[in-house]
């Protein structure tokens, strides 16, 4: 079992597992080259910016495993 550790971000602070810090990217079918996703822009795809709103409202940090919407550049 992975240790869980305090990681800080966004001025919070999370629990995580201590090999996943830095990995969401790396796991997240939006960072996988899907044509719809434009962080910090205001046509991303909507699916990825609703999650980012809840992940901030929530304090939760998530990765996309599946996706319907997902279109390869």
């Amino acid at each position: 079992m992975s240790e869980i550790i305090k990681h800080k971000k966004d001025g919070k602070t999370y629990s995580v597992q201590s090999h996943l810090i830095g990995k969401r990217s790396e796991h997240s079918l939006c960072w996988q080259g899907c044509k719809k996703f434009k962080p910090n822009d205001v046509r991303n795809c909507e699916i990825a910016q609703n999650l980012f709103k809840y992940s901030l409202s929530n304090g939760v940090s998530t990765a996309v495993w599946e996706c319907t919407s997902y279109e390869a550049k």
